[in-house]
């Protein structure tokens, strides 16, 4: 669905990655640091209201980029011996990382959307199955899904005890507003950001995981030091959550 919202944030994006590619050519030093190619860059390009959205080398964002650096700072362990699900795969390095595990299972609803070998078609309303996965990994997923509660619970059904589910969702600071495929997609995209969004998360999106019977840890970008934090354009927070027992990835 093409809005207005849409067309601003592409046009947005199509001129700071041009202006990017030109201090580049004129000779700008690469100052920046991308951790999802390893690329020194000049600066990250706009999209939206994030001024420092994009890689202008692989297109990683910021939250791709978080996640590159937790992992390759060992605060994150991607366990390559067991079981991935990873919902949504359109952050390539992500894929690269995850596919060296054993059992790589990358997924959607939709599934014909990606080029990512080997899809499966998963609801994550009728995800099935327990014990199954040593890591679900999700981000900008749950605000799609109808009823996220079901969705948590079926999560932490599927993880093996000790299992963990790193989970992103577009945030603001009040309380989570819900709503619901029957309300109009432009009344959506106003409402929350996207048109096929059914809710906008706050903070209390942590309560909802607890809810769900998960041990939690939150790590916001913001707790990074500021020198790193701008070095590589990070941002955004994950929610890691384990469900008790067993060994963790830690």
């Amino acid at each position: 669905m093409i809005t207005v919202q849409r067309v601003a944030k592409a046009a947005g994006k199509h001129l700071t990655k041009t202006a990017l590619t030109l201090r580049k050519a004129l000779g700008a030093r690469a100052t920046r640091s991308c951790p999802a190619c390893g690329g020194a860059v000049v600066g990250f390009f706009r999209y939206g209201d994030n001024g420092e959205w994009g890689c202008p080398q692989c297109g990683a964002s910021p939250r791709e980029r978080l996640m590159n650096w937790l992992i390759q700072q060992g605060t994150l362990t991607v366990p390559t011996a067991g079981a991935i699900l990873h919902m949504a795969p359109n952050e390539g390095s992500l894929v690269r990382r995850f596919s060296a595990a054993a059992d790589y299972v990358p997924a959607d609803l939709d599934p014909a959307r990606y080029t990512v070998p080997h899809m499966h078609r998963v609801d994550l309303m009728e995800l099935a199955g327990s014990d199954r996965y040593d890591l679900f990994y999700a981000s900008h997923v749950m605000e799609h899904v109808p009823d996220d509660m079901a969705v948590l619970r079926n999560i932490h059904r599927a993880l093996k005890p000790g299992g963990e589910a790193w989970l992103i969702v577009p945030l603001w600071d009040k309380p989570t507003e819900d709503g619901s495929f029957d309300i109009p997609p432009r009344e959506r995209e106003r409402r929350f950001g996207q048109w096929d969004h059914v809710r906008q998360y706050g903070p209390d999106f942590a309560d909802r995981i607890r809810a769900a019977g998960f041990d939690l840890e939150e790590i916001d970008a913001a707790s990074i030091d500021v020198a790193t934090r701008h070095f590589h354009g990070l941002d955004d927070r994950l929610f890691r959550a384990r469900k008790p027992g067993g060994e963790s990835a830690r």
